[in-house]
């Protein structure tokens, strides 16, 4: 006869393990296999990254909310990718979302390419860069007008290149 006890204790282990393993897995449909314009191997990109950003771009992780130094960049500028220097999204486009990450409501053309992102049991559309794969963020329907999205981007993944004053 089974012990009911060691029995429900048994299966609410094996249950745990199972959740740990599942919120602590890296995303199952990173971009891997594609091929982009800039390709280089693992060991490359580390030795090119701070741990921070090789995590972000290349492992599909994330940044705590309100710590990127960018969420609060107000200058005029173009935000282009820590990665390969691509340029992905202008500050005319930049706005505070309140969520802690850099937020903007649309990208510029050829910046950015999207996949389905399926992990940690939701769908999502997730943002890369387009020129090296390496990811951004998340992309909402909640944004503001003219387009309602919300480019829900990680600031580490990003770098920021001000806009030189114009002759006169």
């Amino acid at each position: 006869m089974i012990d009911r006890r060691l029995l429900l204790s048994t299966a609410a282990g094996i249950g745990g393990l199972l959740s740990l393993k599942w919120l602590t897995a890296a995303p199952a449909n990173a971009a891997s296999d594609e091929k982009f314009e800039v390709m280089k191997t693992d060991e490359e990109w580390r030795k090119q990254l701070t741990p921070q950003q090789y995590e972000i771009l290349r492992k599909e992780g994330t940044e705590r909310p309100y710590s990127s130094p960018l969420l609060k960049e107000k200058r005029k500028g173009t935000f282009a990718c820590a990665g390969c220097d691509n340029a992905l999204f202008s500050s005319e486009t930049k706005y505070e979302s309140g969520t802690g990450w850099p937020s903007f409501w649309k990208p510029l053309d050829g910046g950015v390419g999207e996949r389905k992102d399926t992990s940690y049991g939701m769908t999502r559309t997730s943002i890369h860069c387009r020129r090296c794969g390496g990811h951004l963020g998340h992309v909402f329907d909640d944004g503001p007008k003219p387009t309602g999205l919300r480019y829900c981007m990680d600031g580490f993944a990003l770098v920021f290149k001000p806009a030189t004053p114009s002759a006169t």
